[in-house]
């Protein structure tokens, strides 16, 4: 068992490696293509993208908790190296998808275009594009939902070279849609839409593809298993609290700002979530690695492992958001200025410090939903911690209409920081229950660790940004002593022995690789 796990590790090592070098090509295009979008749409065009796909996004809604709970499944019995129920399940799982996307295209053709031309903030001489881009983002997350199998069924086999692969084809295919856009004839907006529509049905295509040549269970075929439908559609009802939550948080706050405060602010928000994106994406695929081990492992019955896991999962979440937001917390305004090269929407360098907070307590909790999730046994879960995490958009609501914040919409994310605290809290008192959860051990060991490395991190950063003036040369010795400091305190504070001797070790083979090519 121990020369498993032991292999486990190392798989998730190699996984996050990937994935991290995936990411830092993900993130520096991405970073580059935002700045030009929003130079070439402008500012109002480019909130009015951002605003309608969140629209579109409140359809997830729908799909988001059975998307959870195929992901559960396909995972749980790949641990148990099940075929035939894995065939039963993704059989299903193409089913059920395909039904839930055509009603998705329905309900969204009956009630998007009736709530954008009436309801929405969107000026009048934009209208016209605004439908082409509502009707392409309805099209581009159908497909998208159709899709959701094969990436489940990729994570789960832990292939994430290929789906690095296929994500950086996906970026560059995007890349390729800026540059088409910088000489369209047409509306920029309307050429926008319609080129990312492409480039979803082409990459969700080759993940079909993909997945029925490598896998066995992959081949689709609608079919209906009445005990497997039962225990999908009752883990996804349950689920269906949390996914909406999650949603409404993010979109339905989305669209209450552009409600109270317009498409500019809109703007604003997208350029921080392309930030907060580009960082989180690192934890991200942290936990992309990790999660199937953790599925895997309570299928087996292997609980001290699975623990082992979920405390060095959200103590590692955490430092790796921390050492790369930190000084992108202490710089945001000439790093936003460097970036977009002046075109800073108002209220987004405070979007960003603050998302960068509600990140941060949200990784930790992380490697805590996917063992919820594992269990399947999530209905006092969700009731108890999705119904307080609904509270942000009714809250948010209230706050921009009635109580006079509309000029301050930072408010918003300032809510959601404070109830991912307190959801943080129902995690933990409920997984306690379900699962026999250490409470007491999760505080010390993640929570108390994370807070002290947090603090010492920041000090000598925060001491040279007080000092020094703006200058590039005293900017760049602040990244770097931001860096450095952070890196040596996550090192010598926030790990153990153990884990320091696994650094080591490594950093020496790292090197060795090195000497060796050298000669």
């Amino acid at each position: 068992m121990a020369s498993d796990n032991s292999q486990n590790s190392k798989r998730i090592a190699k996984n996050t490696l990937l994935l991290y070098v995936r990411m830092l090509f993900i993130m520096a295009v991405n970073l580059y293509m935002s700045r030009v979008v929003l130079n070439t749409l402008g500012v109002v065009d480019f909130g009015i993208y951002n605003v309608i796909a969140g629209v579109v996004a409140m359809f997830a809604i729908i799909s988001g908790s059975l998307s959870a709970a195929i992901s559960r499944f396909i995972t749980f019995e790949l641990g148990r190296g099940n075929l035939s129920k894995q065939k039963a399940i993704f059989s299903s799982s193409i089913t059920i998808q395909v039904a839930i996307a055509f009603v998705i295209l329905i309900v969204a053709e009956l009630i998007g275009p009736w709530f954008l031309n009436n309801k929405m903030n969107i000026p009048a001489d934009r209208l016209l594009a605004a439908n082409w881009v509502l009707q392409c983002t309805i099209f581009s997350f159908c497909f998208t939902l159709i899709g959701v199998p094969f990436n489940a069924s990729i994570i789960a086999h832990e292939k994430m070279s290929a789906f690095a692969y296929i994500s950086i084809l996906e970026v560059l295919l995007k890349l390729a849609v800026v540059y088409a856009l910088l000489i369209s004839p047409i509306d920029k907006l309307i050429s926008y839409a319609i080129l990312l529509l492409v480039v979803v049905i082409f990459i969700q295509s080759i993940y079909g593809v993909y997945c029925r040549v490598k896998f066995k269970e992959c081949r689709m075929s609608f079919n209906f298993d009445k005990d497997l439908l039962k225990k999908m559609t009752g883990f996804a009802g349950w689920n269906f609290i949390g996914s909406s939550a999650s949603i409404l948080r993010d979109q339905g706050v989305n669209i209450v700002i552009n409600l109270f405060c317009g498409p500019v602010v809109n703007a604003a928000r997208g350029v921080a979530m392309q930030i907060c994106h580009a960082v989180t994406g690192f934890v991200n695929n942290f936990m992309t690695a990790l999660n199937p081990q953790i599925t895997k492992s309570y299928a087996t019955g292997d609980f001290d492992y699975m623990n082992t896991l979920v405390f060095k999962g959200a103590r590692f979440s955490f430092y790796l958001l921390l050492i790369l937001s930190l000084p992108i917390f202490l710089e945001t305004e000439l790093i936003m200025d460097l970036w977009l090269k002046g075109m800073v929407p108002e209220h987004s360098i405070m979007f960003v410090r603050l998302i960068l907070i509600f990140t941060l307590i949200e990784s930790v909790s992380g490697p805590l939903i996917t063992l919820m999730l594992a269990t399947g046994n999530i209905k006092k879960y969700q009731i108890i911690a999705g119904g307080t995490n609904m509270m942000n958009l009714p809250i948010s609501y209230i706050l921009l209409r009635w109580c006079g914040f509309a000029d301050f919409p930072e408010i918003t994310f300032i809510v959601a920081i404070i109830i991912s605290v307190l959801v943080l809290l129902c995690r933990l008192y409920l997984l306690k229950e379900m699962v026999n959860l250490d409470v007491q051990r999760f505080t010390k060991e993640v929570l108390v660790n994370v807070v002290l490395v947090s603090l010492i991190s920041a000090f000598a950063p925060l001491c040279i940004h007080l000092i020094c003036g703006n200058s590039v040369m005293e900017i760049i010795l602040e990244i770097l002593v931001c860096f450095i400091f952070s890196a040596l305190t996550i090192l010598f504070v926030g790990c153990n022995k153990e884990e320091r001797a696994m650094i080591y070790s490594q950093c020496g083979k790292i090197r060795n690789k090195i000497l060796n090519n050298e000669k």
